[in-house]
């Protein structure tokens, strides 16, 4: 047993409260109470937050920050950028990548990730002798790193609505959902810290009558979808079937409380009913829709009709969850031209409890008895939080990934020099890029 004295933490609707005491057996936290520290409790100054959960994460992506801003930057320099790496990309340089990623967000007080994975066999399109290698890899990479992970295994399948995979896209693709099914049903692992669920990357990607088998590949397992991320993908569904891709989806029995649609940026007011009478995750990932220029998704009239808000940092154009959760206030108000759309609590439970629950850890992200023992300490008084008051507002509004000052995951700490693993990025995305 380990008891921890935290000068300030939160415990979700109660708020910030003064001297919560947090003692923590193994993984889990065992009993939380209030009062003076007891004798021998390690003391954590500042603001203690749950840990965050990265809802959302291609890690391979680490390798594009910085690098796909050509001349001004656009969609095409971005994805050339992104597919040249995914063709270099073997289990021994992936697991090597992801090591980094993970502890980059190990760093920023992320304790559990879900990893949207759909890079699965050899560059030519076969799969290798060991057909998960690629997915074991970054599960392999997340627990060295101290994260728990849920893998979600994604069917990928055409590059377009009736177009073939071709090119870098051939090393995504199984053939079909039947194939890619019995794949990932061999996918199993003793650890209770890790996860394995199902993903459609997106309507154009897997046909219409093959939705419905990846949905039901793994019942009761997270699902998760990238949706209406673009226009023009709900223009081509329409030219396809007719349909929006949440009419689609809907229509193809993939709708349920287990499943997240990631990104959801371009719905009509009858998708956003559509999605939450389902009671939906709705997964933002604000830093790299604007490095995309994909939009503003309405987060608050989908939370309002009763989905779920999740955060995720996606192709991690910055891995720095206090910027996703102030993000999407933010840019609702440049949007809108108005302001307080969320209240600071509501961006915390979306970065924290809703985002873990979301990948299968429904006892992550709340600091209470049984919750797995995560604690993320902020400091409030440094050059951007100091004077702002150390409540939910400083979380959420003032300070950033670099005022963490302490990480306990799955009640053990975090102890990375943040220089060795600087230099760990450097060296694997140096192994990758051209």
């Amino acid at each position: 047993m380990t008891a921890y004295w935290c000068e300030r933490a939160w415990l979700g609707d109660e708020g910030f409260v003064d001297g919560v005491i947090v003692e923590v057996e193994g993984t889990h936290i065992a009993a939380v109470d209030r009062g003076e520290p007891p004798h021998g409790a390690e003391r954590l100054a500042g603001l203690t937050i749950p840990g965050f959960a990265n809802s959302h994460s291609h890690a391979f992506h680490r390798t594009l920050r910085g690098r796909t801003q050509r001349e001004r930057g656009s969609f095409w320099t971005w994805r050339d950028t992104m597919y040249d790496v995914g063709e270099r990309l073997d289990p021994d340089r992936y697991h090597a990548l992801a090591l980094a990623t993970y502890q980059e967000m190990a760093l920023t007080g992320i304790t559990a990730v879900g990893e949207f994975h759909y890079l699965h066999h050899e560059s030519s399109g076969s799969p290798y002798d060991d057909p998960n290698a690629m997915g074991e890899a970054l599960v392999a990479a997340a627990r060295e790193a101290g994260l728990r992970i849920t893998l979600l295994d994604a069917c990928y399948l055409s590059a377009g609505f009736d177009a073939p995979a071709e090119g870098v896209q051939r090393r995504f693709s199984d053939g079909n959902a039947d194939r890619w099914a019995t794949r990932v049903q061999a996918l199993a692992f003793d650890d209770p810290g890790v996860v394995v669920g199902a993903a459609i990357h997106s309507v154009r990607a897997v046909p219409r009558d093959q939705l419905a088998t990846v949905a039901n590949a793994l019942p009761g397992s997270p699902l998760h979808i990238h949706l209406s991320e673009q226009s023009a993908e709900n223009a081509a569904c329409h030219d396809a079937y007719g349909l929006t891709p949440t009419g689609l989806i809907a229509d193809a029995g993939v709708l349920s409380d287990r499943l997240s649609v990631v990104h959801a940026t371009h719905l009509t007011d009858s998708d956003i009913l559509t999605l939450a009478a389902a009671q939906v995750y709705a997964g933002f990932c604000p830093t790299t829709e604007r490095d995309l220029a994909d939009g503003v998704g309405p987060a608050r009239e989908l939370v309002d009709a009763g989905a779920r808000l999740t955060l995720g940092s996606d192709s991690h154009a910055v891995i720095d969850m206090h910027e996703e959760m102030r993000a999407v206030e933010l840019d609702t108000r440049l949007q809108t031209q108005l302001r307080g759309h969320f209240r600071a609590a509501e961006l915390i439970a979306a970065a924290t409890s809703n985002g873990h629950a979301s990948l299968g850890f429904p006892d992550g992200g709340r600091i209470a008895a049984g919750a797995w023992a995560d604690l993320v300490t902020i400091d409030p008084a440094s050059l951007r939080t100091a004077g702002t008051g150390g409540g939910e507002e400083t979380v959420v509004f003032a300070a950033t990934a670099a005022d963490i000052v302490s990480v306990i995951a799955s009640g053990r700490r975090v102890a990375l020099d943040r220089a060795e693993v600087a230099d760990r990025l450097a060296a694997s995305i140096g192994a990758v890029v051209s």
